[in-house]
């Protein structure tokens, strides 16, 4: 049980089975994550308990990241694995295609692939990445068409809250026309400070944000995810960011 979580404190209080806790900032957690060095494209830190220290290492970013291992090592060691087959096991791990995904690149900066496409998810995405950002966040979303269009302006909003660079694109327009689409975003958008640029072609937006991008920038992708394709009135076209 995860005891950093109010209601996971909770059910720790009241289960009479034999129980293991872990936490970040719970010292009185069974397993700790200690020393947290937390980059963009990885984190480090040092599994901790009352008789061992191991460094753990991960290619996936975020503080979320930080949770979901030591949780999984955890449950791991309580299995009978030892320390060294955890920590070597957790530094192959590739994450999950579409979620903090890490696009390797030579270019000096980072770029995140994710499925963030509702108000929450874009928040959390971009303050995730905003902990660990030694430059700009450069968001880079749209909205879909044929669905809920009262989430696109608060979307703006967000985008133009947690990042320090806001492109606004098209995401999977269906029979909507794109432009409407972006003027609904654009009302969240322009009432804040963050500088935007508008390019309506996802291709050539992504293009935009890798050739003005900065070092040690991070340029988060957000709503396409583990999707290869983007649908265009009726017909799904092959679109994969990665690729792009």
């Amino acid at each position: 049980i995860n005891i950093d979580d109010a209601y996971g404190k909770k059910l720790a209080d009241r289960v009479n089975c034999q129980l293991f806790t872990y936490a970040t900032q719970d010292r009185a957690a069974t397993y700790s994550a200690n020393g947290i060095n937390m980059r963009p494209d990885g984190i480090e830190y040092e599994m901790v308990s009352d008789f061992t220290i191991k460094r753990i290492k991960l290619k996936t970013g975020g503080k979320f990241s930080v949770y979901n291992s030591l949780c999984a090592a955890v449950c791991a060691k309580t299995l009978g694995f030892t320390e060294d087959e955890i920590a070597s096991s957790l530094e192959k791990l590739e994450g999950v295609k579409g979620r903090a995904e890490v696009v390797e690149n030579d270019k000096g900066f980072t770029i995140i692939i994710d499925y963030a496409h509702t108000p929450d998810g874009l928040k959390n995405i971009l303050s995730t990445f905003r902990e660990c950002k030694k430059n700009r966040v450069i968001a880079l979303f749209g909205c879909g068409g044929n669905r809920d269009k009262t989430k696109r302006p608060i979307m703006g909003s967000i985008a133009s809250r947690y990042a320090d660079f806001v492109i606004v694109t098209s995401d999977n327009p269906r029979t909507e026309e794109p432009s409407a689409i972006i003027e609904d975003i654009m009302g969240g958008v322009k009432g804040g400070s963050t500088p935007y640029v508008v390019i309506e072609n996802r291709a050539e937006a992504i293009h935009y944000a890798i050739n003005n991008a900065q070092k040690d920038d991070v340029i988060v992708l957000a709503g396409k995810g583990h999707e290869t394709y983007q649908i265009i009135g009726t017909t799904k076209n092959h679109f994969d960011e990665r690729e792009v």
